[in-house]
């Protein structure tokens, strides 16, 4: 059928979204973000597959001229054998070299660090989106939460017009 466009199904991130670190947002401040792939092991993909991740107390650092996902826990395969992947290894991350040299130069300021805030799949491969951040005060915290009340209140006062 010639001159007919079809349109592409997109799938939502939504859907492909793994796992998500919302106590990230919420202990810092996240100023930049940057999407990274991973080198993975085959039983670590199936373990992403399934969703069995956890990024809570994950960061990344750089180790000579790479970067290195450290601390994330991928739980081990379901179906695996002995040949299993141990579930808090360290990960080398996937960036361009000029993103890399940016992330170099943005976390050499002391108190800013690299925080893992999602990990999705995307086009069948796993990424993580990576933000750079700095630690939030106890009363920042106390005045995001303070101002979300407050929005919250204004759109409750707003739908009734």
């Amino acid at each position: 059928m010639k001159g007919v466009v079809m349109a592409k199904q997109h799938q939502s991130n939504h859907e492909n979204l793994v796992a998500q670190n919302k106590k990230a947002r919420h202990d810092y401040a996240v100023t930049d973000t940057y999407e990274a792939g991973l080198v993975l092991t085959g039983t670590e993909i199936k373990s992403i597959r399934d969703r069995r991740v956890n990024l809570k107390d994950g960061y990344a650092q750089f180790h000579r001229d790479e970067l290195w996902l450290m601390n994330v826990h991928i739980s081990e395969y379901a179906g695996g054998n002995i040949f299993n992947h141990d579930p808090l290894r360290n990960r080398k991350l996937l960036l361009h070299k000029k993103e890399l040299k940016k992330i170099r130069g943005e976390i050499s300021v002391k108190g800013i660090t690299l925080v893992p805030l999602k990990m999705y799949l995307k086009h069948g491969y796993a990424k993580v989106l990576l933000g750079v951040a700095k630690g939030k005060h106890e009363y920042d915290k106390r005045n995001d939460i303070k101002k979300r009340e407050q929005d919250r209140q204004i759109e409750r006062v707003l739908k009734h017009y």
